[in-house]
């Protein structure tokens, strides 16, 4: 009967259960876990026969004993965390001056503003305990939680805040809005010390998105180098290009992450990323694709597959010939296939799109703007003579040099140009010279990158493109374009805003700015033992909450 049971216990304990993603499962178990596994079924049934054993002499008289608690053999669950990340972010640690997508998504765990995004998409009280809007829709006055304190041990006071947004404003420099949302400020008070108003010289209905910018102290000029926030995780080491390292915030307010080290390493080089994947070393990354997905099964790792909330394209500098020519622009946009593009990087995965909206922004995206040029080279070919290039001409794509997705990208793009006569080559730069010369310099024919919102809301994705704004590294100057995107962040009513911002896409699309593909596929690779991961509508990675199961 004991043989009997015993096998029983072993047949079910020793059935192997899938490895589980949220949207992918894939089954697999190396010969030594499985061995492991099995001496420890083994032992269990040796202990439950013992049990058994000295259950039948329970009627027996037994001296008495002092009992001892038997030693814990538990594996120790690890508090640590290694996040292999393929660029180091800006030079400069302070959140009011950010301009990469990476450093957004990193320094999201380190600072807070008055609200903050959650994975739903909505806007929920951060430093701020509660807000109000006028009926107005230019007045915002928030109350500030009690007891909230920075990294440094410091307490957040309104007058903390009353900095914060007037630094971003303006107010402390020459006028110029250091986030262009801010530039619609007319001043921001401390009614008391827990009641902050902020009042905008115009009606603007989307303004509380911004208002995830960072609160920071007021008295500490060390932001670049050492950054002081109130997010669940602070700031504790940078070693540039090597890695960044974070600890979670014991008296964060809210929930205290679960896992207390945080170590980014910069792999910013394939291979290298590959290799610690491989090794185990690395217990999450994100922005894989198909391929290296397929290459880390059955190695430990859950893979959570979305989309990385941002658009790809082909950026072209619209002051540059023969780029300053619409016709040009068009005909490049029948050149391109977006779908084998798709199918090269992610064997179709991704979203495909037509202007610089992305599907997570339901409301504003239009998909069938994905379609408005359709892949026809002869036409494509048509419009080049039309436009006094019957011969094509030559150009050149600058793409970072750390992003295989983009450079795989921009291979497939230079093939399908070249069936319409227009040779293209490419040039790999850094990070730090295609932010410098490209973004900022703007000296560039051509870039294949990703373009990523830092609020949520429609005008974050299409501000950049008015004319004299600072961010507008693709020089698109439309009389009509800078008219309807002044109308759109005036609008007092959702319905008629949601309207403008949709023309405003419909303009980026007919005049070609850019050679629209995708909003890319985002596999992300997660340590099997590691559970929490969720998609915002943002690019950010949000680590508190995730936890070792």
């Amino acid at each position: 009967m004991f043989a009997f049971f015993i096998g029983r216990v072993y047949h079910v304990l020793t059935r192997v259960p899938p490895y589980g993603g949220c949207e992918v499962q894939y089954e697999g178990e190396s010969s030594k876990m499985k061995h492991a596994r099995r001496t420890i079924v083994v032992l269990l049934c040796v202990t439950m026969l013992l049990l058994m054993v000295a259950g039948c002499n329970r009627n027996e008289p037994q001296e008495s004993q002092t009992q001892t608690e038997s030693p814990d053999t538990t594996e120790p669950v690890r508090d640590d965390i290694v996040i292999g990340i393929a660029q180091d972010i800006d030079v400069s640690l302070d959140p009011h001056l950010m301009t990469s997508a990476a450093s957004r998504a990193v320094l999201f765990n380190v600072f807070e503003g008055l609200v903050k995004p959650t994975p739903e998409g909505f806007l929920a009280p951060a430093v701020a305990s509660s807000f109000e809007i006028s009926e107005s829709g230019d007045t915002f006055t928030f109350t500030l939680r009690d007891n909230i304190l920075f990294h440094n041990g410091e307490p957040v006071t309104a007058q903390d805040v009353v900095y914060s947004i007037s630094r971003v404003s303006g107010f402390y420099n020459d006028g110029t809005a250091l986030i262009p949302a801010f530039s619609i400020v007319e001043s921001v008070t401390a009614e008391d010390e827990n009641t902050i108003v902020i009042k905008t010289t115009v009606p603007n209905i989307e303004f509380l998105s911004f208002l995830t910018a960072a609160i920071i102290p007021e008295n500490y000029d060390a932001q670049e180098t050492a950054p002081v926030g109130t997010g669940p995780y602070m700031y504790v080491s940078r070693s540039p290009q090597e890695n960044l390292i974070f600890e979670k915030f014991d008296d964060y307010w809210g929930d205290v992450p679960s896992i207390t080290h945080v170590t980014y390493r910069i792999l910013d080089n394939t291979e290298a990323l590959m290799m610690a994947l491989r090794s185990g070393t690395v217990d999450f990354c994100s922005h894989l694709m198909s391929s290296q997905m397929a290459e880390l099964q059955g190695l430990g790792y859950n893979f959570e597959i979305g989309t990385m909330n941002l658009v790809q394209a082909v950026y072209l500098n619209n002051a540059v010939a023969p780029f300053d020519n619409v016709e040009v622009r068009r005909a490049l946009a029948h050149a391109i296939n977006r779908s084998e593009i798709m199918d090269v990087l992610a064997d179709g995965l991704g979203v495909p799109v037509g202007s610089s909206m992305y599907p997570a922004f339901s409301k504003y995206f239009t998909a069938e703007l994905a379609d408005y040029y359709d892949y026809d080279p002869q036409k494509a070919k048509s419009l080049l003579s039309e436009a006094g290039y019957p011969d094509g001409f030559t150009m050149e794509i600058v793409v970072p040099s750390n992003h295989g997705p983009h450079i795989d990208t921009a291979t497939v793009v230079v093939e399908q140009l070249r069936e319409i006569g227009v040779t293209a080559t490419i040039r790999l730069v850094e990070w730090s010279t295609w932010i410098d010369d490209t973004y900022r310099g703007r000296n560039f024919e051509a870039t294949v990158v990703g373009v990523d919102a830092s609020a949520m809301t429609a005008r974050a994705m299409l501000e950049r493109f008015s004319s004299t704004n600072g961010s507008n590294f693709i020089n698109f100057s439309n009389a009509e374009y800078d008219e309807v995107f002044a109308a759109a962040i005036s609008a007092t009513n959702d319905e008629d805003q949601v309207l403008l911002y949709k023309e405003l896409e419909l303009i980026l699309t007919q005049q070609a700015a850019n050679l629209y593909i995708q909003d890319l596929c985002d596999i992300i690779a997660i340590n099997e033992d590691i559970s929490g991961f969720e998609f915002y509508p943002l690019f950010v990675e949000d680590l508190a909450r995730l936890y070792y199961k």
